[in-house]
């Protein structure tokens, strides 16, 4: 099968290359996908589980790429809960080949169902922004109506997704990023908007909720702005400022099918958009992964037409 590998850690996204690989095989509690379209994050070519199995041994060449839609192509001994032909999407495991590729083979638990009128494009590109909204809000954040969150990067792929699910949560959402942003982060929800390059934080006031997608010198301030009794969210490491009287909670996130499954359903809904700023095919992926310029959304890879 084609897929696109990566051998070596400092030469970045420079590094990549198309290469036929063996197609895998699923084991017991796997399924064995067809890939029809994979969503990437750059970041994940600095984490060592792109490199080194669970026992910390070289894996290269290694397939990069955690989000997938495609069609079960195989069960694996003992698989149960998918079919043959279904339509699934997810997000695969960090330690695993990954989903640039034709076929991956995925644990059956990190799928769910793709409604058969939501794009193979769009499905992949929402496990990991979706999830991770979803879990920094609801599972850590905890966030109520009524409540204010303050949602760093809110015109990104994470940023977009936290800002609608907040707003129809029915919080009041302040957006923040780049003075460009401002127009993109109203448009997905924001109530308000700060410009992170010209606009003073300390202007937002107290917060219940700030989620965080950047860490360092943004996450320090935004410590500062939550209310007693509040939550930090990060996805940037563990926080170097907490809250004087709240909480602040780092995660990584995590598959799960029942919350795909309110993600997807929220697209079917038109509740839900996801944020998508360039497609190309498993041929051109190098490439677009490599862009000249700024692409605002999520790089999908289509990698079947």
């Amino acid at each position: 099968m084609k897929a696109i590998v990566v051998t070596d850690q400092a030469a970045g996204l420079a590094g990549m290359t198309l290469a036929e690989r063996p197609r895998p095989a699923a084991a017991g509690n796997d399924v064995l996908v067809e890939v029809h379209a994979s969503g990437f994050t750059t970041g994940e070519l600095e984490w060592d589980p792109t490199w080194v199995d669970r026992l910390g041994r070289d894996r290269t060449p290694s397939i990069p790429g955690h989000e997938l839609a495609g069609v079960v192509s195989a069960l694996g001994y003992g698989t149960t809960g998918l079919s043959v032909g279904q339509r699934v999407f997810g997000l695969t495991d960090w330690t695993r080949d990954g989903t640039l590729a034709e076929y991956v083979a995925v644990e059956a638990r990190n799928l769910a169902p793709l409604p058969g009128d939501v794009d193979f494009t769009v499905g992949a590109s929402l496990p990991i922004s979706g999830l991770t909204a979803w879990q920094g809000l609801f599972v850590h954040g905890r966030v109520q109506a009524g409540q204010s969150v303050l949602v760093h990067g809110a015109a990104g792929g994470v940023g977009s997704v936290v800002t609608q699910l907040a707003r129809e949560a029915g919080a009041h959402v302040i957006g923040t990023g780049r003075a460009a942003d401002r127009q993109t982060a109203l448009d997905f929800g924001a109530h308000e908007f700060v410009d992170l390059q010209s606009d003073s934080l300390d202007e937002v006031g107290g917060v219940d909720l700030v989620f965080d997608i950047f860490g360092g010198e943004i996450l320090k301030r935004s410590a500062g702005l939550i209310r007693a009794g509040g939550t930090l969210v990060t996805i940037a490491g563990p926080p170097e400022a907490r809250p004087a009287d709240g909480l602040a909670i780092d995660f990584v996130v995590e598959a799960d099918r029942a919350q795909l499954s309110e993600i997807a359903q929220r697209v079917r809904d038109g509740r839900l958009r996801t944020l998508i700023g360039t497609t190309a095919t498993l041929d051109d992926a190098v490439a677009a992964f490599n862009p000249t310029e700024r692409v605002k959304g999520k790089t999908v890879i289509r990698v079947r037409p």
